[in-house]
């Protein structure tokens, strides 16, 4: 396959751009990135003219595919057309907010923002003037953006920042335990529970191999909350709208987060964070309240009208339903190929997410119960052996999965995520041809 332009724009951008590109994933493909020149359905076309089935789909944000639909197109054309911002407020703002407290269990107000991270940290703010308490809870392993009060690694005991940059003394008030542990939670509450502001955590850990809860840890963590006086703040960016549909995870599992956080499908694939929630807690937001929190681009018209029509569309024609079987037969056919000459990895996912994880496990395949994604399943006969926190994904054989099964799969025509911890994503735009020509592409690589 050629890829000589890429190779050359990745030269060119390493002068002037830092590592190349505007966001460090984007550098983890070995040897150099595939450059973009466009998108088709469930494909992009690379810029030196390689047509390939797209599973990144923009890291998540893309459920519909790269192909509009005729109604969501004309909203943005629309919106575009009439000037692109004004700095006032704007009707159709408030559209896709009514729509959004429509259809999420818990939210009963938002407040729009521009991307994840400004979601999370606005959330970590709110929950900490809610509370007048300091320390945050989070998941070893999760991730919520380039933000100081969760860009923070160790555990209780031993916090300390992940990246340089952040002072010590900010990482003090963060307290990471491990995911899927309620003793550890437990303990965590044992020992701070009057300074706990909130917990703030992925309903699935996306970022990290997919890991799924097991049965009874989301209720466990929020009754602790309700205990304490803590705030639950679920941070829904990756999967909010895709999983569980227009009602989110929180809607599949069957919990009420007092905030949650948005970004990705909600923008339609533009750039978009939000904050929803009890209308107690989002109302203390400025103006109506003492919590500052402004963005120049915030409710940007154009972001609006793209995400309101495609949860609209989503809504009225069935997408979660076709994304979610296709999801489902890729989970499945990965299974069979894995037991047949992988038996030590693990195929996780749910919903439209999906990931094939290099774990190191010895003994049986995955077992018949968990053919569908591993569900933490205590009668899979992997159940021990399977990753239960999003760090269990460090001990996978990442570098084998980076320098030599993702290349081979591009050269298969297929574009995986761009290392082992990323979600792969299936659109509205992917085919059952797709699924074929990639468990295909699979057998060939692994």
């Amino acid at each position: 396959m050629n890829r000589e332009r890429s190779r050359d724009l990745y030269d060119r951008a390493l002068s002037v751009l830092p590592g190349g590109v505007n966001s460090a994933v984007r550098a983890a493909p070995q040897p150099y990135p595939t450059f973009i020149e466009r998108g088709d359905g469930g494909h992009v076309v690379d810029t030196d003219g390689n047509r390939l089935v797209d599973w990144v789909m923009g890291l998540g944000p893309m459920l519909m595919g790269h192909d509009m639909p005729d109604s969501v197109r004309a909203a943005i054309q629309s919106h575009a057309s009439e000037g692109p911002m004004y700095g006032m407020p704007t009707e159709v703002e408030v559209e896709h907010a009514e729509f959004v407290c429509r259809h999420v269990p818990s939210v009963e107000m938002l407040r729009f923002v521009n991307s994840g991270t400004e979601a999370t940290v606005s959330a970590v703010r709110l929950a900490r003037a809610v509370t007048e308490r300091n320390k945050i809870v989070v998941m070893q392993g999760g991730y919520h953006g380039a933000q100081e009060s969760t860009l923070v690694e160790g555990d209780v005991d031993h916090p300390r920042p992940s990246t340089s940059g952040i002072p010590q003394s900010f990482a003090k008030h963060t307290l990471p335990v491990p995911f899927n542990d309620e003793t550890a939670m437990h303990e965590v509450f044992e020992a701070h529970g009057d300074d706990i502001a909130g917990v703030l955590i992925e309903p699935v850990q996306a970022n990290m191999g997919i890991v799924t809860p097991e049965a009874g840890y989301h209720e466990a963590v929020a009754d602790l909350c309700d205990e304490h006086g803590a705030l639950l703040v679920w941070d829904e960016v990756i999967t909010g709208f895709r999983v569980g549909g227009p009602q989110c995870a929180q809607g599949k599992y069957g919990v009420d987060p007092d905030i949650s956080t948005f970004g990705k499908i909600i923008g339609g694939g533009y750039p978009v964070g939000a904050i929803g929630g009890k209308t107690e807690y989002i109302e203390q937001f400025a103006p109506s309240g003492d919590v500052f929190q402004a963005g120049t681009f915030s409710g940007h018209p154009v972001t609006m009208a793209a995400g309101l029509e495609t949860l609209r569309f989503c809504a009225e024609e069935g997408v979660h339903d076709h994304v979610n079987d296709l999801g489902r037969q890729l989970r499945e056919g990965l299974t069979e190929v894995v037991a047949d000459q992988a038996p030590g990895y693990t195929v996780t996912g749910l919903d439209s997410m999906f990931k094939l994880v290099f774990t190191r496990a010895d003994g049986s395949p995955q077992s018949e119960c968990c053919a569908n994604g591993c569900r933490q399943d205590p009668s899979c006969d992997r159940y021990d052996a399977c990753p239960k926190r999003g760090t269990d994904t460090t001990r996978a054989a990442t570098d084998r999965y980076a320098r030599i099964f993702r290349p081979r799969m591009r050269e298969e025509g297929v574009l995986v995520s761009q290392n082992q911890y990323e979600c792969n994503f299936v659109s509205w735009g992917h085919t059952a041809e797709d699924v074929e020509r990639t468990l295909e592409a699979y057998k060939n690589c692994l």
